[in-house]
């Protein structure tokens, strides 16, 4: 695809990777006096052009629910059907009686336009609700970026501007890049590795991915959402997550937001069971405006 991941700027430092082959996951470590920080997010926003609505309307197979997915991307999918999004679209095929079949492609520039433009598959489960490159059904869920840090370090980090952040010096910044080596399984879990491992002291990494790993590590791990959400005047680190299909299939996307809302209870079960941080959200569990 164009890429998932969003154009962020911290504080005087821009990370961009809408455009760019790589992006840096944020890695500190204590000794000089600028403290630099790259986000780095499998499901964020998009700077990409606006796109028209489908000139060419591409027929659906009857009785075949048709996922978008990448094959090797825990805790979110991979062809062993063992991600929290493997769970919602079996949950999904299932409420919908259909027969669940596979699209599968690494998830780097050129995902949507090989696949769903493609008209190789119909669905992706999970995408920005302002995701550009393609229609996106109401939101079903809201996670943030997170610090991540051991426990035994005894730090206590919750914002960019905290004071443990002020007193402490940069002696080295590393930067990993979003895919990593594909040949290893789950590559984006890596920062979470070195954290873990006392390579990077502290990290910032989207929270799906950080709940979920942080669990496996054999060291505790903080997982602490970034606050505040929006650190103005704009820099959003908490996003809207939604299911994506082809702009002008009205009718499936009608079908997926009855099945968001109907299903809710086992989605937020799945979500819960893999470790997936949420915000925003009242005691029934409805979205709130923040």
């Amino acid at each position: 695809m164009s890429s998932r991941f969003p154009e962020i700027k911290v504080k005087e430092h821009t990370i961009t990777s809408a455009n760019k082959s790589r992006a840096l996951f944020c890695v500190v470590r204590v000794a000089a006096p600028l403290l630099t920080l790259a986000l780095f997010c499998s499901c964020a926003g998009n700077k990409a052009q606006p796109q028209q609505k489908a000139q060419v309307q591409i027929q659906r197979p009857p009785g075949v629910l048709r996922v978008c997915a990448d094959p090797n991307n825990l805790p979110f999918s991979n062809e062993r059907g063992e991600g929290f999004e493997n769970k919602i679209a079996e949950l999904l095929a299932e409420d919908l009686h259909e027969k669940l079949e596979y699209t599968w492609w690494a998830q780097r520039r050129g995902f949507i336009r090989n696949t769903l433009k493609a008209g190789a598959c119909d669905v992706v489960v999970g995408v920005p609700a302002s995701f550009e490159l393609a229609a996106t059904t109401a939101p079903y869920y809201r996670s943030s970026y997170v610090f991540v840090y051991r426990k035994d370090k005894k730090l206590s980090v919750n914002s960019f501007d905290d004071p443990a952040l002020r007193k402490l010096k940069i002696e080295n910044v590393r930067g990993y890049t979003v895919y990593g080596d594909y040949a290893q399984p789950n590559p984006p879990a890596r920062i979470i590795d070195a954290v873990a491992i006392g390579d990077v002291d502290v990290a910032v990494a989207w929270g799906p991915l950080a709940g979920y790993f942080a669990r496996r590590e054999r060291v505790p791990l903080a997982v602490v959402p970034v606050s505040p959400q929006i650190d103005l005047p704009f820099l959003p680190f908490v996003f809207d997550i939604s299911m994506g299909l082809r702009r002008g299939d009205d009718a499936l996307r009608q079908q997926l937001e009855d099945f968001l809302e109907r299903r809710r209870p086992e989605i937020e079960k799945i979500l819960d069971e893999y470790g997936v941080p949420r915000v925003g959200r009242d005691e029934g569990g409805t979205m709130k405006a923040e």
